[in-house]
């Protein structure tokens, strides 16, 4: 068997223009590797209604328990301007001890890692007692629509059991073995639109302005105090991201008024929860001015959180004795796709240093990259001990 070095293979991947929805190849590049290692491997392609069709790959080496699952994603976000980056995106290199492409930060550096730690792992420990297992996304950094959330469903289909999942996306504010993520926020979007009647702006009595009710609605929401946090969770917030009156001109009270606003928020609500306060809100202000209102929401996910247990805690410990910081059981920051797995395995996330991630010149450290590997080398072998 020839020996996976994840340095090596974080550049193969880097070298795939896989950004979201495109595959590029890099799937089954994954996948081949995989077999190499004696894993049997499907790669799973789906596609909802007006989107286009992305692969995913589900990998399992061994049938026993437990099934111990990495979960990442191989698309990428574009580039950007080509000129405002030192290298080309998309065929890596090294510079003062980092690895710069798009995808070395978040995340195919931290897929390279667990790929080189299985190696690692099945070369010293073939006869181990369980499973481990792939689940690879390529519609992580899009809508999530074709990805995990359908191959967890699947997965469902076929009582495939995961008994702990370990999400691989970069974690760490600023150095490798600050964080790790044991849940996070749900984050709902609304897009909320008012009617009024259109008119003659010195003849306000003869129009109904959109923008008086919209502008308090958006106040009273903005000022709900939803919560205080928890011990787990930081305070529930709404934001408001867009306002938009399409007039044209000046002397015109606009007939229409739209605004877009989204709520991060903890385990003390549900978007059903929150729907309702803000919803009732919206209608007693529109009845107030007189106004027809329209509101419609979209749910990224409801928030989660992975109670630790013996397995957060030996992680935790072999993070703490590599890079000799003990991490931070958190639940900060955006969205990931253990919204998705949590529904069938328990999982936290520990990846990369997120500094660079999204970034023009995107880079891995060189160090956290053979640390990385170490880590997850070490999870793997007291998890199956």
């Amino acid at each position: 068997m020839q020996k996976i070095n994840e340095l090596q293979l974080a550049k193969e991947l880097i070298r795939f223009p896989s950004v979201t929805p495109v595959d590029a190849g890099v799937m089954s590049f994954l996948e081949k590797k995989l077999k190499q290692l004696g894993f049997k491997t499907k790669v799973l392609e789906f596609r909802e209604k007006n989107s286009k069709p992305v692969k995913n790959l589900y990998a399992r080496l061994g049938n026993k328990s437990p099934n111990f699952c990495y979960a990442g994603h191989l698309d990428v976000v574009p580039a950007g301007n080509l000129k405002d980056w030192t290298v080309n995106p998309f065929k890596p290199s090294i510079k003062k001890g980092h690895l710069i492409g798009r995808g070395a930060n978040d995340m195919k550096s931290s897929i390279a890692a667990f790929v080189a730690a299985i190696n690692n792992f099945i070369e010293n420990y073939s006869d181990f007692k369980g499973s481990i297992s792939l689940l690879i996304t390529g519609d992580e950094e899009g809508v999530a629509i074709n990805g995990t959330k359908k191959v967890v469903e699947y997965l469902k289909k076929r009582k495939e059991k995961i008994d702990f999942c370990l999400v691989g996306e970069p974690t760490n504010p600023n150095k490798l073995g600050e964080m790790i993520k044991i849940g996070r926020r749900g984050s709902m979007n609304g897009r909320l639109t008012i009617t009024g009647v259109q008119g003659h702006v010195a003849y306000p009595q003869r129009a109904n302005n959109p923008s008086t009710a919209l502008v308090q609605i958006l106040k009273e929401i903005k000022d709900i105090k939803f919560d205080q946090g928890t011990k787990d969770f930081q305070a529930t917030n709404l934001e408001i991201t867009k306002i938009n009156i399409n007039n044209t001109a000046d002397n015109v009270i606009p007939g229409l008024a739209t605004a877009t606003f989204n709520i991060r928020f903890n385990n003390k609500h549900s978007s059903t929860s929150l729907k309702n306060k803000v919803n009732k809100v919206i209608k007693k202000i529109s009845a107030k001015n007189k106004s027809k209102y329209k509101i419609e929401y979209s749910v990224s996910g409801e928030a989660f959180l992975t109670n630790p247990n013996k397995t957060t805690f030996m992680i935790q410990d072999i993070i703490r004795k590599i890079t000799k910081i003990k991490p931070k059981l958190s639940t900060t920051g955006g969205t990931s796709d253990a919204r998705f797995i949590r529904k069938i395995a328990p999982c936290l996330e520990f990846g990369l240093v997120g500094k660079t991630m999204h970034k023009v010149d995107e880079a891995v450290s060189l160090s956290d990259l053979k640390k990385l590997t170490l880590i997850y080398s070490n999870i793997l072998k007291n998890y199956f001990k």
